[in-house]
């Protein structure tokens, strides 16, 4: 080879290897590390601060383990709270600031279905995705008129043909039923009259305001009725106060919980009125009653383990708020777009299809479904002992 050509090619050699060299650092400046902003709209001061709470804890927690785990290719998710106070006008404005924050990718709203339902205008039109850990259908129903909300919870027709089926199961004839006196409840009791009365099961109910701290009146009337069942369709609080008043009845039936009364995992004060009760909930919540046969049952058990070591505790809300997190983050991660600019469009896009078999169970959204939790995510509980544990 004359030394002209060995020159030539070497000089080749070293500029292709220059070139990728560039590239690389190219590359690397190109990397997106801006953070991931979520907005959350939490009930942490009012009547509904115990469950807005849980769901901060869980956020915080979830926050810090993807930003630990290197899962978001150098990216940081970020969260910005504002309380709400319980309050549909204050959740409001809140919606109204996050939206204008250009920093800001999507919003995760608490419990709190009349704020979220009152969000739904200013969502809608500040084109912001948005996902809703309140229980009310409404929230993401109709989909043409919510396009930018999303929910992530139990069904309240889930939750009522799941109850169904366990009454059936103990051959209750008769229910007697406390029902929260708002969307959920409404929504609930159509949901579950419609099963029972495919099931020939007759139903009497009571209503109570969400705000109520004394349910006896109603359980009285309830129970005056001899039901063989009764079944609270209630927020947690309120489900374990109508339990300790059913125990100083002579009413000695059963007592079945709706998914929206799943509070903490330990029952307290509760927990002698509430023995042999049944709650229809997801498995995450005795995930230690379960061997660990998957990864997703795994990912389940490690949650449960590190949210009782870092609060004490375990509460069933908790992982509808890790999940939202994930699928908001997963859903920046594939929506790409341009480096450091917020796409709220491109994730909501996404956020349509997104799959995962997350923390609380199988979720599913679609173009024709934004409310996510399947209804394979659903099992029976039954209290034994102070605390829930898996049936059978």
């Amino acid at each position: 080879m004359s030394p002209i050509r060995s020159a030539t090619i070497a000089a080749l050699a070293s500029a292709v290897v220059a070139t990728t060299l560039t590239g690389c650092q190219f590359g690397e400046a190109d990397t997106d590390t801006s953070p991931i902003v979520i907005a959350v709209d939490l009930e942490l001061s009012g009547a509904a601060a115990p469950v807005g709470r849980t769901y901060q804890r869980a956020l915080e927690l979830k926050r810090d383990q993807l930003n630990s785990s290197g899962a978001l290719n150098g990216r940081k998710i970020e969260l910005k709270f504002k309380d709400n106070r319980s309050d549909a006008a204050e959740s409001l404005r809140n919606i109204a600031d996050f939206s204008s924050d250009s920093q800001v990718t999507a919003i995760i709203m608490g419990g709190c279905n009349e704020c979220a339902l009152g969000a739904v205008g200013t969502i809608n039109e500040k084109r912001i995705p948005t996902i809703a850990l309140a229980a009310s259908g409404g929230v993401a129903s109709p989909v043409a008129d919510r396009r930018y909300v999303f929910k992530l919870g139990p069904n309240a027709a889930d939750s009522a043909a799941a109850l169904t089926t366990e009454l059936r199961r103990n051959n209750v004839r008769k229910v007697g039923a406390l029902v929260s006196d708002d969307d959920y409840g409404r929504e609930g009791m159509a949901a579950l009259k419609s099963e029972l009365v495919k099931a020939n099961i007759t139903l009497r109910e009571q209503k109570a305001k969400i705000t109520d701290t004394d349910v006896n009146q109603q359980v009285r009337q309830l129970t005056s009725n001899k039901p063989d069942a009764l079944v609270f369709w209630t927020p947690p609080e309120q489900a374990m106060l109508a339990a300790t008043s059913a125990q100083q009845t002579t009413f000695r039936g059963s007592l079945f919980f709706d998914a929206g009364a799943a509070g903490d995992l330990f029952l307290g004060g509760a927990a002698k009125a509430t023995e042999r009760a049944t709650l229809i909930f997801t498995q995450t919540m005795v995930i230690d009653d379960v061997i660990a046969t998957t990864p997703a049952k795994a990912a389940r058990r490690q949650w449960f383990q590190d949210y009782t070591a870092r609060f004490g505790g375990y509460n069933g809300a908790s992982s509808f708020a890790a999940d939202a997190v994930q699928l908001i983050a997963d859903a920046e991660l594939r929506a790409g777009g341009e480096i450091g600019k917020v796409d709220r469009d491109g994730l909501r896009d996404v956020l349509e299809t997104s799959q995962m078999d997350g923390l609380s169970g199988p979720i599913r959204m679609t173009p024709d479904n934004h409310s996510g939790l399947m209804p394979q995510a659903l099992t029976t509980l039954v209290a034994r002992n102070g605390r829930w544990r898996l049936a059978g």
